[in-house]
């Protein structure tokens, strides 16, 4: 199966390369890359990768709070502590999506890689957890037509990469305004539960309350 997926997305980027050329049809047919989402409603979208740390206040938060959020998860960190995910997701607001096997630049990946770093992920996403990823974040944002054919033949519908990154790294980053359609990155880090509430803050601010991304990617023709 993996050959064949390998197979359709090398044909697709072989395509995309010979009409790159003075041709504005690169791309079309691709699984968008979204980073913020055209609406006119007053919402945010918070979206959490990796899932390394599995800290318990911050799942306090979401479940308590009913946050709508996206996790974009890696296999091998729901693994071990598979429980700590699925308590998220039986409540309803949680949806589990795909971030790839072993967070590669897919960009640096030859088809076959590329397969087997999405498809491989989503495999695995939807044995643990019932359902099959429908949303890619790409690792560290690198995309190209290359990548979104490769996510196309593994089912993926669109990429979503951010609009701010929330993540207390070496130091807590400056809270921006946020704006309706914005989407909030955070990572499963020891410090999640206190950007969760900071993300969370900065929305009430702002008049915007927290949305799942599907219906509204649909909403705005991003997704079929």
């Amino acid at each position: 199966m993996w050959r064949s997926r390998a197979l359709v997305a090398a044909l697709a980027s072989l395509s995309l390369a010979l009409g790159a050329a003075g041709s504005a049809q690169a791309g079309v047919g691709l699984p968008p890359v979204v980073s913020q989402l055209p609406t006119a409603e007053n919402v945010v979208f918070i979206t959490i990768d990796d899932g390394w740390n599995h800290d318990p206040e911050a799942a306090r938060i979401l479940l308590e709070k009913r946050v709508p959020v996206s996790l974009f998860l890696l296999p091998g960190a729901t693994s071990y502590d598979t429980g700590y995910f699925t308590a998220l997701t039986e409540q309803g607001r949680v949806v589990v999506e795909n971030h790839t096997v072993n967070h590669p630049d897919l960009t640096t990946l030859d088809a076959v890689g590329k397969d087997a770093e999405v498809c491989g992920a989503g495999e695995q996403l939807q044995a643990t957890f019932g359902r099959a990823p429908k949303l890619l974040r790409p690792p560290y944002g690198a995309v190209n037509d290359e990548v979104r054919a490769a996510a196309k033949a593994c089912g993926v519908k669109a990429l979503v990469t951010w609009t701010y990154d929330f993540t207390t790294w070496s130091e807590t980053p400056a809270t921006p305004r946020l704006k309706a359609g914005d989407i909030v990155l955070l990572h499963f880090t020891p410090t999640l539960a206190a950007d969760l509430q900071r993300a969370l803050d900065a929305a009430k601010a702002a008049g915007l309350k927290p949305a799942a991304l599907m219906p509204h990617l649909k909403a705005a023709g991003l997704v079929p």
